[in-house]
């Protein structure tokens, strides 16, 4: 065991749960992030330093007993990043990591270019719901644990297998699950036939269970995967499967759920939407495998409370409601805001998208436009670079232009708590993966203290 673990990127998601992980193994961790955030505030909370400038002194001096982990989504050039390579220290990449954690334990992992967050957090509820419990590796924060790892005195081990960078490749799960393979990550696979090459090497390196949604099943075969092969649907019949969809409160459905021979009846999920019940489906299924109860499904769905920024509804009063959402995808903009039309019928949405990198939005402004036409105004924020430089001609602007409805426009960042406060009534969402969320406690707060 390491006596130091130092994260470069230590704020993202994935990257904090794995600080958390070797804090509480007893390691001396800290890390640099970029900006300060609700996450680097809590890790300052638990005990783990956290700094912002590019501190090359703050790494750990000694070498040898020290891990430094870092985020591919770190420019290659960071000061940090060049020290630590060109000093012989111990460097590897948050998946490499995970997957040195998960080694020898028995994982089982969510993959999936939408979708995964929540069926991943979905799925350790249930399995904490259990007496033997589970770790978990999130890829969100539970809102019924705060926190995106979980730990328990077992060797059952719960990661979201992200695609991004082929990271999922260096897990070996016992169980895995594949909620979708659309078109992502261009930057690095370029094509979406490379996407699905990569998933399928993913369900290669699965041991017993593979889980997939139904239509991609005919990517896999023997001659790829040497585990065994199941479909899961929200609605079409397939080895894990639910009918009987109806409405039991506002947003919230009820469904009968099919696991194998097995049937669940009066199911109800604690979160709203109807693209959660496909998530449901593939986390029981997981939990099925893993022999968990039907009973503890059952209750683990009612109250199972979501995940912050998916589909999460931060304020809601008689005139107007407001959702955070992660999505940064066409695919996952289109999916939300119809469970929104679906379940708000006569509400007028506003939607504040913000889009995630030029390289995405270069693949995806046609897509993006016809997905945020669903909404009935839209205000796009400039492109989030991350970890990009601009591309010459790649705006939010060439998305702009192709949306349908006619109430659009862009909007500096600095101007968004203004606009909202001039909406009374209807909906309010905003969407993207940048630092889009740096906004959401504001817009809360201004909603809440105005009304």
């Amino acid at each position: 065991m390491y006596k130091s673990v130092y994260l470069i990127g230590i704020g993202g998601i994935g990257m904090s749960a794995i600080a958390r992980y070797y804090h509480h193994q007893g390691c001396q961790v800290s890390g640099y992030d970029r900006t300060p955030s609700n996450i680097t505030d809590a890790l300052a909370a638990e005990g783990i330093d956290v700094h912002f400038t590019e501190r090359t002194d703050l790494i750990p001096s000694d070498k040898e007993s020290t891990l430094v982990i870092y985020t591919p989504a770190v420019p290659a050039q960071m000061k940090e990043l060049r020290y630590v390579f060109g000093n012989g220290y111990r460097t590897v990449k948050r998946s490499r990591a995970l997957g040195e954690i998960t080694d020898g334990k028995k994982a089982l992992a969510v993959a999936g270019t939408h979708g995964k967050t929540t069926t991943t957090t979905l799925l350790a509820h249930i399995l904490s719901c259990t007496e033997a419990g589970c770790n978990a590796f999130l890829g969100g924060i539970s809102r019924n644990y705060n926190t995106n790892l979980l730990l328990s005195k077992g060797d059952t081990v719960v990661a979201e297998a992200d695609e991004f960078d082929r990271s999922f490749l260096q897990l070996y799960p016992k169980t895995a699950v594949i909620t979708a393979m659309d078109a992502d990550h261009l930057d690095i696979y370029e094509t979406l036939e490379a996407v699905i090459e990569a998933f399928v090497a993913f369900g290669s390196q699965t041991q017993e269970n593979l889980i997939v949604k139904k239509g991609l099943e005919h990517h896999f075969n023997t001659n790829n995967i040497h585990c065994r092969l199941y479909t899961y649907s929200a609605e079409t019949q397939a080895d894990f499967y639910a009918n009987d969809i109806h409405e039991h409160s506002e947003g919230v459905l009820s469904f009968t759920l099919h696991l194998k021979d097995e049937v669940i009846e009066d199911c109800i999920l604690g979160v709203p939407g109807r693209v959660n019940i496909e998530n449901a489906v593939a986390a029981a299924a997981i939990a099925y495998t893993e022999g968990v109860p039907l009973q503890t499904i059952k209750e683990a769905f009612l109250t199972f409370k979501g995940v912050a920024r998916r589909f999460d509804i931060r304020y809601s009063d008689s005139n107007i409601i407001y959702i955070d959402d992660y999505a940064h995808h066409p695919n996952e903009l289109s999916a939300t805001l119809k469970a929104i039309k679906e379940i708000y019928p006569s509400r007028k949405i506003t939607a504040l998208f913000q889009p995630h990198l030029y390289t995405r939005t270069r693949d995806f402004y046609k897509e993006f436009a016809a997905s945020l036409s669903l909404a009935d105004r839209v205000l796009l924020l400039p492109i989030y670079p991350a970890r990009e430089e601009p591309i010459e001609g790649i705006t939010s602007e060439i998305i702009l232009d192709r949306i349908t409805i006619k109430e659009k426009s862009i909007l500096p960042k600095e101007r968004v708590l203004e606009e909202v406060g001039k909406i009374d009534s209807g909906i309010v969402v905003t969407f993207g993966a940048g630092d889009i969320d740096r906004l959401v406690e504001p817009i809360e707060t201004m909603l809440k203290t105005r009304c």
